[in-house]
């Protein structure tokens, strides 16, 4: 009994590219969630309960309803195609965590910084760090229920945006919304990267 040609073709298997991409912004803006609502696994979470300890430098105005914050960071993963994965980490919002972020940003293709209209002044901190960095970013305006919704163009020039960066509005509960998001940010770091010539 021998062998036909068939049976000897293995199947193509598709060895995936696999990106990282950090979530970024201020405090309580939406990064656990925006990570959790894309994630294809289970959501690793480094969430822990807000204590009076924490009062004073938590400052909870405009998210008063929040009870737990991200100390660590949260990871997930999502397969955009059958040849390209994200592995997605969420950085810690507060100042005294920043220490964390130079080690979660090594191998970064590029970045989602989460912002929040009602509060656009705490996403400058990581807008300022992924420039000085040079790692492509797109911003994604988390479009909260109680926030007054602004165009694009408007937001950029609040950020002081470099008319290259991306700027999306999205919902960060929303997977498909979440996805394009995702998209934005490879796109923009793949041109950015891209050899000039």
């Amino acid at each position: 009994m021998g062998y036909g040609h068939s049976d000897l073709v293995r199947p193509h298997i598709v060895e995936p590219v696999t990106l990282k991409i950090l979530v970024a912004g201020g405090f309580g803006v939406g990064k656990t969630t925006l990570v959790g609502a894309v994630s294809e696994i289970r959501p690793l979470r480094t969430e822990e309960l807000l204590t009076e300890a924490g009062r004073p430098v938590d400052d909870i105005a405009g998210v008063e309803s929040k009870t737990t914050t991200t100390v660590a960071m949260d990871f997930g993963r999502i397969t955009l195609r059958e040849d390209l994965v994200l592995y997605l980490f969420g950085t810690p919002g507060q100042d005294r965590f920043w220490f964390l972020w130079d080690e979660l940003a090594t191998g970064a293709l590029g970045a989602v910084v989460l912002a929040d209209t009602r509060r656009l002044e705490d996403c400058f901190a990581a807008i300022d760090y992924f420039e000085r960095r040079d790692i492509a970013f797109t911003v994604a305006v988390n479009c909260f229920q109680d926030a007054d919704r602004y165009p694009e163009d408007s937001v950029r020039d609040a950020l002081d945006l470099d008319p290259g960066t991306p700027v999306v509005l999205c919902d960060a509960r929303e997977r498909e919304s979440v996805k394009h998001v995702l998209i934005s940010v490879v796109e923009h770091a793949m041109l950015a990267t891209a050899p000039r010539g």
